[in-house]
Formats: structure tokens, sequence, C-alpha cells
């Protein structure tokens, strides 16, 4: 069939009840390609209907070299649903009742991932994965409208996909940036880092809702004893901040940029798009961000090496609780992370316990160990450093006694770092904190969990949904995601919603929690992202498997 046939059908519906609409589905030819209606809404106020529009190599013509490795596919991907997202708005309009006249493409924010959205095959051919409202009069369909949609905006958004219609200076920053980013991340480990901020960086965003770079921000600039100069293949020679395995702190006064700094590294799992300021910001791909997060359920965690003899013999080698206390989610936090194999720990003193955080001298005398079940991080930090590998950034504002344990020092003067560790242990020589290690026992990593078949809710016809980035609704419970800072959009949200009856098959087989989130990262690595929904479709991120596992261990019907 071609356009000349789905203008039939639309002039054969016109007027008729929206479940008319039906009749469109199927696939369609014209000059640029080939448009799919896979799926049609049921109702103007049901979700938008499932589209997409193929268009061969020959007639995208976009030169090889720009999708020719993986890095450089995926910068390619995100530029051209950027475009796509771009016209689709322009096109989008409300008509008519519900999401009537909707066009929507889910293209990149601020970070550039791997998105189902837009997929280049190996021969340079196009996919684009979208939604469209068809426009209805209450329940009478709109055809008119909808041909507009169909027949006149769809094929200049096909159109504006071609190598012609390109931004080829916007487009070769998207592919070089990726590129960039990748390559300079897995260099950390040669360069003995764990992260990486360059030269020339803009960390401070718009505000606290708009994560777009602030207009009026100072450029970043690393102190020499701190800087690095690496090789890419695009920027050539670059010089920036080089954060070293061990316990790093970043301290300062308050609005100099300290939390600023960490926010950016804690996005450095990411790559970012062109113009966002933090394109040359990496971390370690197994960096976590550590928080207190009162409330939350905890299943089955080994929390004895922070917190043990607890009133009335409350076991915490096999901890479980409804309603989390502050200290208690922290050290949760840690070792759920550690299950996974994180070697970066990111932690912010605004957010943490502080009970969790650190006993000074003066608390140790007024309560003694023996009345005290909490271990606090400060005594396990270098232990985790020096048996198992991994390392800590610390934001510090009030925990002198941190010092004691760093390796590296950074103050945060105006946004601008300073090395301060030579000062710093000027400071614990005349300074002495006088405060008494705490930890009575060698520090265990985590077993991998196991969890018992009937933790996860039967319903096999109402899969998982993302309702927001922060939660995710699955039967009758909200998984609340709320504190899980390193996830950036719903489109990653709404793709680990896809995964957990996936992941929750495995586990109910008895793979416990590591084997089951390797399962899916193996799957989604060999069948694509696009593989965890039944329908094409382009509202999917990706998303690493410690969030993923991260949402199941918030499940409030979850048993060991």
């Amino acid at each position: 069939m071609d356009l000349k046939d789905l203008e039939t059908k639309l002039k054969r519906i016109d007027g008729k009840g929206y479940g008319a609409y039906k009749e469109l589905a199927g696939v369609y030819r014209f000059a640029e390609g080939e448009l799919f209606i896979d799926k049609v809404q049921s109702d103007p106020f049901a979700p938008p209907s499932l589209l997409r529009l193929k268009i061969s190599g020959d007639i995208a013509q976009i030169p090889s070299h720009f999708y020719s490795s993986f890095s450089r596919r995926i910068g390619l991907e995100n530029y051209l649903a950027y475009q796509a997202a771009r016209m689709a708005q322009n096109f989008s309009r409300k008509i008519g009742t519900g999401k009537g006249g909707i066009i929507k493409v889910h293209g990149p924010g601020q970070e550039i991932l791997p998105r189902t959205a837009l997929e280049v095959s190996q021969n340079g051919s196009l996919e684009l994965r979208f939604f469209v409202g068809l426009p209805a009069a209450g329940r009478r369909i709109l055809a008119k409208e909808a041909r507009k949609i169909l027949l006149d905006y769809l094929p200049k958004l096909a159109k504006a996909l071609c190598y012609s219609h390109l931004d080829k200076t916007l487009l070769k920053a998207f592919v070089e940036t990726n590129e960039d980013a990748d390559l300079l991340r897995s260099k950390l480990k040669d360069l003995g880092l764990i992260g990486f901020v360059a030269d020339g960086s803009i960390l401070p965003r718009a505000s606290g809702v708009d994560p777009r770079p602030a207009s009026k921000a100072i450029p970043f600039k690393a102190p020499d004893s701190l800087a690095i100069e690496v090789e890419l293949p695009n920027r050539g020679r670059i010089r920036g901040l080089g954060i070293r395995p061990g316990v790093t702190l970043i301290a300062g006064g308050g609005f100099h940029g300290k939390s600023t700094l960490l926010r950016a590294l804690e996005l450095g799992i990411y790559n970012h798009v062109p113009g966002d300021g933090r394109e040359l910001v990496v971390t370690s791909p197994l960096a976590v961000k550590i928080r207190a997060e009162d409330g939350r359920k905890i299943t089955g965690v080994d929390i004895s090496p922070f917190i043990n003899n607890l009133p009335l013999g409350i076991d915490t080698r096999s901890f479980t609780t409804d309603c989390a206390s502050g200290s208690t989610s922290q050290a949760a936090n840690i070792m759920e992370a550690l299950e996974l194999s994180a070697d970066v720990l990111l932690i912010d003193e605004d957010t943490s316990a502080t009970n969790f955080m650190i006993r000074d001298r003066r608390m140790q005398m007024l309560v003694s160990k023996e009345k005290e079940p909490i271990t606090p991080f400060i005594d396990r930090v270098r232990e985790l450093y020096e048996n198992f590998g991994v390392s800590s950034i610390i934001v510090v504002g009030g925990c002198g006694d941190y010092l004691d344990v760093a390796d590296t020092v950074i103050v945060m003067d105006n946004y601008l770092p300073q090395d301060a560790t030579i000062r710093a242990r000027e400071i614990i020589k005349n300074y002495p904190s006088n405060r008494l290690k705490e930890v009575q026992n060698p520090f265990k990593k985590p077993e991998p969990r196991r969890f018992a078949p009937q933790s996860f809710p039967k319903t096999p016809k109402k899969p998982p949904k993302a309702k927001a980035r922060d939660n995710i609704l699955w039967g009758k419970e909200i998984i609340d995601l709320s504190a899980v800072e390193q996830l950036v959009c719903v489109d990653q949200t709404r793709a680990m919603a896809l995964a957990l009856p996936l992941l929750a098959e495995k586990l109910k087989e008895g793979k416990n929690l590591v084997e089951g989130v390797s399962y899916i990262k193996t799957f989604i690595e060999e069948k694509g992202l696009k593989s965890l929904s039944p329908l094409p479709r382009g509202d999917l991120a990706f998303f690493r498997t410690i969030e993923l596992a991260t949402a199941l261990n918030r499940l409030r019907s979850l048993k060991v």
C-alpha cells in the first residue's frame, strides 16, 4: 500500500466512531521510505498510537564514517532523534479531544544514551519510532486533521532526517563528543583515575529543575598539582582534574560548588550532548551515589559491618524493615551497591545521616561504644579502599575528622578547585581530633541475595509501568525511586519497568540478584533495548543494571 491507500481509508472513516481508526494499521510506502502504523490507540484519551518511519540508506545518504563504531552510531542516533524531536514539536498541536494532534519523538535531554527512538542499521538505513495522537471531536474521527499529520507532516519529518537536510556541524559535534567521552572513560583505569573533569567545563546548572548549563558560570580549571593531560581522537590534547582512587574529600564554603562538582561526577557515568558543559566529565561506570533514604524498604541486607548489636537482639546480618531510618538506609544503600560491584561511592554530607557518617570524640565519651550499635562510615572508608579497592568521593562541610582518612582534599573556592591536601595534613598534625576508631570486626563484602518466588506481583496482563522518572507501578505497588539520583529521565525508568518481569522470572528460577541482573545486561547487549517490548516503541533509554537492582530492592513485597 502507499499513501494514496491511506488517504482513501481516511476518507472512508471520516466522522465515524473512534474505533474505525484501527483500519489504518499497516505499512504504507512513500518517496522517502515507509510509514508503519503499528498500534492504533483505542480512544482519544488512551496512550497515543505507535508509528514508525523507515528510510533506506540509499535515501538517507548519511556517510558511513558517522556510524562506523558503536560510540559514533549512538552519537548519530541521538542527533537524529534530537532533530526529529524538534521538528515533531513544531508540527504537534492540540486538536479536538484527548491527545489528538500530538506528535512526540523521545529525543535526548542533556545526556547521550542508547535509545529506541531512532535506530541506524549497518547499511545506513534509519528507523524512527514515535507517537501520534489521532484527532477526534468527542469520539468522532477528524479525518481531515489526521490526513494533514499522516500525509503531510510525516513525509516532511522523514525528509528532514536525510543527510542533505541535516545541520552538518551539529551532527559532527554529537558524533565526536560521544566518541571522545567514551574513549576518555575507557582510559580512566590506565590513567590511574576514577574520574576526570576537563578544564573549561561548565558544571553549574540553570536551576534545580533545569539541567541545562547556567548562563553565567565560571569555567572549571584544575590546579596544577591535580591536573592530568589526555589525548582524544577529536578534541586532541585536553587538560583537567584527575581524581585518583582512594578517599577524596571535596570541601569549601557554602555555595562555592562542592555539591555541584559531586553532581557532575554522579552523572559522569553518562555522556552529554554538545553544549551541555559536562561533555568531558567522566566517572567510573560503576560509581554509585549513596545517601540516606528515610522510610525505604530494606529486604535481607547484611548491614552488620555498619550496624550491629541492636536492642532486642535484631539480626542485622539479614536486615529487613518496612521503614528504614536514615542510618540503616544509608548502610543498606552501600551494601546493596557493593553487592552489584560498585567501585566508587559518591557521598554528600548534606544528604547523609550524621550519626552514620561520624561520631566525634566528645560523643564517644558521652555514649560508650558498647551502647552504640553504629560503626560510622569514617571508620570503614579506608578499609573499603585498602582491602576491596572501593574508592569514596565525599563532600564535607562540617565533618573535619574526615581529614584523617583522606588521600586527597579538594577545596572549592568560587567554583574553582584548589588542592588542599598538604594543608589538610598540617591541620591534622596541629589539631588532632583524638577520636577513637570504633571498628570491632573486619569488613565483609555482602553475598548475593536470593528472593522468594512469591515476592513478585502476579499481574501478567498488567506489566510494570513507569508513572514518572521516580516511580514504577507494579501491580498495586509503587516503587519509589525519588532518592535514586543517577536516573535522569523517564525513558530509563520505563525500560527498567519492562525489564523487571524478566528479572523476576530469572530470580524465580533460583538465580541470585547478581546473576539475574547480569542476565538482563547480556539480554539487552545481544538483542537491544527494543527487545524489552513486544511492540516497537520509541520511549526507552539505557539504564545500568545497578539501577535495575535498586528498583527491585525497593519492592515492598520482596522477601529473601
